[in-house]
This record gives C-alpha cells, structure tokens and sequence, in this order.
C-alpha cells in the first residue's frame, strides 16, 4: 500500500444526510492517467460496510450516461480504475475535474454516493497550431514597428499551464507580452534593429512556449522573415571577357556560352535582361542570346574555312535603368564534316552455291573529300557471312566469297557494305549488296521415316489407298521435284507391281489387287524417290504392307464327320460316371487371331440333363450318372462358332447310343420308320452298287496302263534328247503357319459283316473315344482300307497316284 497511496491524496467525506435513501458520501481524489487496474479506495471501509453485505446485496456501480472509467471490486471491497483517465477529454479547461456516481445495495435497497476527483498531470506541451509563421517585411521598414505573433495552446491547466514565451535570436526583433481578460498572454514581435536585404535577405527565429510543470514542457514554432529589396544595386558581370569554341557546322541550338551578371537586388529591382550589342556584322544572324539566363546559342551555320572568330558584345541591365557589359570571343574549330561516298562499280546478282571460295564477286570505289587523317577510309561487311571485303589499291575494294556456299542454308544475301574514315569522330555511309544463290542439284531427297509400315485389311477392293510415303528435296524448283518410283521385286515369286502401285506425283501406295490373309500376311519392297535435278538425285526406302485378318471363313468340323448315308455314333455304356468323355468335337477355323478362336455349345439335345460340351475344347461329356431309364438312341445339336466380328459358325450332330452291348445298339439304330421302304429298294442299291465298283475298277486299269505307256514313251524320247531332265513336284497341302486348331491327324477303321444287323465293328481310338460307323441302308461288309500315297517306280515321275485298290 504503498507508493500508489504515496501518488495521490484521499479525502474522506462521510455525511449523514437528512433523507433516508442516501446513507452517505465519499470522496476520492486521484492524478489522471493512472494505469487500468491501479487502486482508487477501499469503499468497504470508508463507507462501514462489511464486504459480505456488498456480496450479498449485490453491489453495483450506477454512472448514468457518462462511461465507466471506476469499477467495484466486491471481493475486496475497493474502487479501481477500469478504464485510461485523460483529463483533458473528460473537462477539458474546467477544475477542478470529477466523476460522481453511485454505489446501490439492494434487500434492503441503499445507494451511496461517490465523487471521484481527477487532478492534473503535465502530460501535455504546449504546442503552435501552425508549424510555421512567415512574414515579408521591406528592408526601409522603421525600427519599433510590431508583428502580431501566434499564441500556443497547452491542455493542462494551472501551473501546469502555459506560463512564458521566449524568441531567438533578438538581433533584429524582441519580444512583447501583453496579458489578455481570459487570462492568456498576446504575443508580439517589435523590430529594434533596421533590415538590409543585401546583407541578410532572410531571418529565421525560433518562438519557445514554456509550462510551469515539472518537468517543465516545451513547444516551438519556426519564424521566417523575408526582407524585400528596393532598387539600390546595379548589375554586374562575372566577367568581363568570356571565351568559347565551336565546331564548325554545329548544328543550331549549340550552346555557346552563358554569360551571368548579378544584382544585389531582389524582385523586380533584381531582375536581370541580357542582349547582344553588335550592329555592324552578321552576329545577329548566327548567335541568340536568352534574354533572361544570359545563354547564348547558335542560329545558323558556321565555316572554319570562312572566318575562325567571332566577338559578340553583350549588356545587361535592370528594371531601374542601371546595366553593365561585356565581349564574348568564340574561336571555330575545323570538323570531319565530309562523309566517304561509295561508288559500286560492278557487281553479280546472282552466284552459284558450288563456286569456289575467293571468287570476286562485286568491286567498289569509295571517295573522302576531306584530307589528313579525315580522308582516310576503311570499309567493312556484316559479321557471320561467307564473304570477306579486301582493299586491292588506294580507294578500291573487292568483295569475295571466304567459305562454301549453301543455298539450302542461305538462300540470299543482303551485305552491308560500311566505310569509316578515321576523323574524330568518324564518319561512315554504308550501302547494302544483295546477292541471289542460285541452286545446283547436291541434295538427294530424304524420306520422312527410315521404314514404313502400313496395315491393310484384307478383302480390300482394288485400286485402295493403303497409305503414303513422302520423301522432300532440299534443293529448289526442278532440283527439289520429287517423283516416287516402285522398284522392281518379287513377293513369292510374283511381281511387287501385281501387288501395288506407287503414285509418281503424291507418293500414295495403292493395292492393285485384294489381299488374302490366308494366302499371304505381309511382304515387303522399296519405293525410290528421285528428284528432277541433271543428273538426278535418288534414295530409297523399305515399305512392309501387313495384311489385317477378316473373319471371312466358317469353322469347318473335322470330326465327327458328317456323311449322307452313314450313321456315326458314340457308344456310351450304361454303367459310365459323371464325367465320361462321351467323345470330342474337332473344329478349325483357318482365319487367326480372335476370328479362329472356336467356342463350342449345345443347341438341341435328346436330355439336355445327361450331356455338356466343353465350351473351349468341345469335349462332350456325362453331367449325371447314366441310368436304365435313359433312351439308347440320344441326339446332339453342337454348334460351333468363332470370336470374329459378325461371327461365323458351323452345326455338327453327334449320335450317342447309350448301352452296354452291339446289338442293342444296331437294334435301336437301324430301327427307323423308313426301315420298310430301306429293304424294298435294297437290290436296287447293291446291283447299282456293284455296277459302279466295277466300273470304277476297269477305268482304274486303264489309266494305269496308259500312264505307263505314256511314260515309256517319254522315257526314250527324253534319252535320245539333249535335253535336261527338270523333274516337276506338285505342291502339296502343308499348314507350316500353325493355325489351325487340330494338331493331329485321326484314322478310322470300320469293318461289317454281310449282316448289317450283326455286324463287326473296330474302332480307332482318340484318346479314349469309342467310335462306331453303320450304314442302316447297306447289308453289304464293309472292308477295311487303308489310303496310302505312293510315287511310282520311275524315280523321275511327276506323278502321285493313290492307290484305291487294296
């Protein structure tokens, strides 16, 4: 408690007052701007209150409208400040300054009332409204005249309070107080020492206001004081001869000179105009002078080899008639004012690209009027060009070729032909030289690709066009006119140009006839690019055409294979698992790719519930066990179809006999509706049959002979001949590409007794496929044969004969 209770002074006011709602009153006093939260007095104990009744009554502060700058801190019971206190914002000039408001208690309901007093601090200078005060006094101003001067403004009051003026320096002036009714001071300037503008044209002093504080604060304010002139002083120069030099043929508006002549004056007593004197020569006519800076320029054009000096005579005056003068001599210096002329003598507009370096190919001749070193000339070319400029003799240059040329690079020229004399500085005039190159045929046309590939679906129509090669020239007109060229080859032994054609303008392939990706997938060849140059230019490329597969052929069913008269059926006994390969579809399809990729599926069948066809191998297989109850004779529908786009597919129908023994199953299957009219027309067939066999075998016989004795004959004729003997081979059937879908080959044995009914039968196996074969309309045995391929015995035969007899 204590050096806050040591800053201010607490008065203590408790009065009784005479009407019961105010119990009392208490007054506080504390300096202004003391920090939020500072101690302002113990309310509790000045008032005789315990600090639960302020708990329990709720106490509050009530200040009306005016802010809350104290608020009650009813835990302690004490007042502080809530808020910054200025007392200039809350009074302004008013003391002393107070807050008043009122402590309220409510069950039962009491309020007191506090009077809170905000003395002064120092906190504020005293300060001058304007930053500055000027004032233009003439220099024949009488000593005692007097200057009214601004008064400073201090918030504080009292001491506090603006108190004195003090004014620096007090050469000229002093200082005047008067004081005013309201208690402030008026503050004059009295001059006390005359004014001379020639010697001190301007006076500053400083005005001081002083408080009484402690410590004490300040406030200034700058005082300028102008002193105006009357016209006393006549102008002079600072010199009296000025000297210059010029170049001749100095452009107009060079300056010459400035001439400068001052006067102790000021204003318009001090305002100086300069003229040119001269009247007898033409000194007007070449030199200006600027009436008010005194520069002088020149206005027309100077010789050195006319006249080398000039004196211009200059005077300047005042407004009040008084003036002074003086001589300008300019000396005229001798320039390098003649450029070189340049003068082509001959030239060539255009030039071969191959010509040889250092061929001259334009001569110039440049003259400098000027003489010494201003007539010396030297000429020079742009930078980065294959030429050279050389001097062949005084005056003369050739301009040669230095490097290779290359239209393709640079196809034309523009040369700037520059020539500097060595004056200080130098002049230059530059002409430019356009040179043409023309081309020769160096450059063979270049293809845009290495190789090209192109695809083409087959079936295409002919006359098609597959794609284009472009090949381009870097040469010019006739040398870059690029034909294309299908060179001669062969694909497979026929001709390339059976294949395609090349167009000679555009380059465009075209297919000259439809492609068959089954016969051939892809060949290559060369087309030659020539240009129209002499002699020509050519190079060539490698093109490969690859034939795109259609989906154009239907799968083809190997097995089982599907006869007019025969019956083919895959026994199946009764006794077979879940699982049981019944027997195996066998398709191919001699497209590639996707279009021969086969899927096999179950159209129609007898019990759809006892059999299932693998969808990727065409295995068809027991999907239940075989039971009593199930028909013998079972039909399948199997259709197979490819992956292509429309696909394309095949129907097989494959009979199964369910059972365990041969005659139940040639009962059941020779048991048809037709059997009646099968034996009724059964003599016709064998008699039909045997008349067929027989002739069959006697055509065989005599082919037989006469191919023999046509060889024979052949045979001796070739002997006595000098002719070579070329045997020919006839191609046979070989699928070396690995299309196909069926990589074996299957033999079927069938043998059958006289009695169809009864008949023998042997089965090829396929893994473990059981296969019989039965003709229900034949009673004849069926022997076993056995296809061979034979070469007969001459070792030069051409021929391959089957043997069809066994």
């Amino acid at each position: 408690m204590t050096d806050r209770t040591m800053r201010r002074q607490v008065l203590l006011l408790i009065s009784i007052l005479s009407f019961s709602s105010v119990i009392g009153q208490v007054s506080y006093s504390i300096p202004e701007e003391m920090p939020k939260g500072s101690f302002v007095g113990d309310i509790a104990q000045d008032l005789g209150l315990d600090v639960k009744r302020l708990k329990s009554g709720k106490a509050r502060l009530y200040t009306g409208d005016s802010a809350e700058y104290i608020e009650l801190n009813k835990e302690r019971g004490v007042l502080l400040v809530k808020e910054r206190i200025d007392r200039e914002v809350i009074c302004a000039q008013t003391a002393p300054c107070a807050l008043h408001f009122q402590v309220i208690l409510e069950n039962p309901m009491e309020f007191y009332s506090i009077t809170v007093e905000v003395t002064d601090i120092n906190d504020n200078a005293p300060i001058f409204q304007r930053g500055e005060m000027k004032f233009r006094i003439s220099e024949s101003a009488i000593t005692g005249a007097v200057f009214l001067l601004q008064q400073a403004v201090d918030l504080d009051v009292g001491v506090n309070g603006l108190q004195s003026y003090l004014l620096k320096p007090t050469d000229n002036f002093v200082l005047k107080l008067q004081n005013q009714a309201d208690g402030s001071k008026m503050v004059e300037m009295v001059l006390q020492k005359p004014l001379d503008r020639e010697k001190q044209d301007h006076l500053s002093l400083v005005l001081t206001a002083v408080d009484g504080g402690d410590p004490q604060l300040s406030g200034t304010v700058q005082i300028h004081i102008s002193v105006l002139d009357i016209n006393d002083n006549a102008p002079v120069f600072t010199q009296k001869i000025y000297k210059s030099t010029i170049r001749e043929n100095s452009p107009s508006g060079t300056q010459v000179v400035i001439v400068s002549a001052s006067d102790s004056d000021e204003g318009i007593n001090g305002k100086i105009s300069y003229a040119i004197q001269n009247v007898l020569d033409n000194i007007s006519e070449l030199f200006e002078i600027n009436r008010e800076t005194g520069e002088v320029i020149l206005i027309g054009n100077t010789d050195f080899e006319k006249k080398r000096q000039y004196q211009i005579h200059v005077q300047a005056s005042d407004e009040g008639g008084l003036t002074d003068s003086c001589k300008i001599i300019v000396e005229i210096t001798d320039t390098n004012d003649n450029i070189p002329a340049i003068n082509v003598m001959s030239k060539s507009s255009a030039i071969k690209e191959d010509i040889p370096p250092g061929t001259v190919v334009t001569m110039i001749n440049v003259q400098d009027p000027d003489s010494g070193e201003n007539g010396k000339v030297q000429c020079y070319i742009n930078e980065n060009i294959p030429f050279t400029m050389s001097s062949t003799s005084n005056n003369f240059f050739s301009l040669t070729t230095d490097s290779d040329l290359d239209r393709e690079r640079a196809s034309e020229y523009n040369i700037s032909v520059t020539c500097s004399d060595e004056g200080v500085p130098s002049l230059s005039s530059s002409v430019t030289l356009t040179l043409q190159i023309s081309d020769v045929n160096d450059n063979a046309p270049v293809f845009e690709r290495s190789s090209y590939e192109a695809y083409i679906v087959e079936n295409n129509t002919p006359g098609l066009s597959i794609f284009t090669v472009k090949a381009r020239d870097a040469d010019w007109n006739q040398n870059a006119r690029v034909s294309y060229i299908l060179e001669d080859s062969s694909v497979n032994g026929v001709p390339v140009s059976s294949y395609v054609s090349v167009s000679a303008d555009s380059g465009v392939i075209h297919a000259v006839r439809s492609f068959d990706y089954e016969q051939i997938k892809d060949f290559q060849f060369r087309v030659r690019a020539q240009d129209g140059g002499s002699p020509p230019l050519s190079s060539n490329v490698s093109v490969k055409i690859m034939i795109q597969d259609q989906n154009d052929n239907p799968p083809q069913v190997l097995y089982p294979v599907q006869t007019g008269g025969s019956l083919v059926a895959e026994m199946v006994p009764r006794s077979a698992d879940v699982g049981y390969l019944v027997t195996k579809v066998v398709a191919v399809d001699v497209d590639s790719g996707q279009n021969a990729w086969l899927s096999y599926k179950l159209q129609k069948a007898t019990d759809r519930a006892l059999f299932e066809v693998g969808l990727q191998n065409g295995e068809i297989r027991t999907i239940r066990q075989v039971t009593d109850k199930d028909a013998v004779k079972q039909r399948l529908t199997v259709i197979v179809e490819d992956n292509g786009q429309p696909s394309r597919s095949a129907t097989v129908i494959v009979n199964v006999a369910v059972a365990d023994s041969f005659p139940e199953v040639l009962s059941e299957f020779t048991d048809f509706p037709h059997d009646k009219e099968y034996n009724d027309n059964l003599t016709f067939y064998l008699v039909l049959a045997l008349a067929v066999v027989s002739f069959l075998f006697i055509t065989c016989l005599v082919v037989i002979i006469s191919v023999k004795i046509y060889r024979w004959r052949q045979s001796r004729v070739l002997y006595h001949s000098s002719l070579p003997v070329i045997p020919y081979y006839p191609p046979r059937y070989s699928d070396t590409l690995g299309t196909g879908t069926l990589p074996h080959v299957y033999n079927y044995e069938v043998c059958r007794t006289t009695d169809s009914r009864k008949s023998d039968c042997k089965f090829g196996r396929a893994g473990s496929q059981n296969v019989l074969i039965m003709d229900p309309s034949s009673t004849a045995t069926m022997q076993r044969m056995q296809s061979e391929k034979s070469i007969l015995d001459e070792p030069d035969s051409p021929l391959e004969v089957v043997d069809l007899c066994s």
